[in-house]
């Protein structure tokens, strides 16, 4: 990675937490929840940069605008909203458990290869 992608890297994220930090608070407070959320269940999109988290933003500014308050974006239960987001998107979990598998895999073959 070269300097040039940090620094940019860097901007993006600053100017990101700025639009975060001009929404209405509530919008804020559940913003930081999914962002919580994201991090614990660890979609791989959220290390491509703030795509998946603008999106989020770009919707709440959306919402904000036309006088939504927050849960009428996201639903009472935005747990089940961040699911519905990363429903489809691969996790560090998912990567664990198929290196995990791929070594059990492996070793359970090497024992079949002796027995022959």
């Amino acid at each position: 990675m070269r300097i040039q992608d940090i620094i940019q890297g860097k901007k993006e994220w600053r100017a990101h937490v700025a639009r975060v930090k001009a929404l209405p608070q509530d919008y804020q407070i559940v913003y930081k929840e999914i962002q919580k959320y994201f991090f614990k269940v660890g979609p791989v999109e959220l290390t491509d940069g703030t795509g998946l988290l603008a999106g989020i933003v770009n919707l709440f500014e959306e919402g904000a605008a036309s006088g939504k308050g927050v849960l009428e974006v996201t639903g009472s239960d935005v747990a089940a909203f961040c699911d519905d987001l990363i429903k489809d998107s691969k996790t560090y979990a998912d990567i664990y458990k198929q290196s995990v598998d791929q070594e059990g895999n492996k070793t359970m073959k090497k024992g079949t290869d002796k027995k022959k």
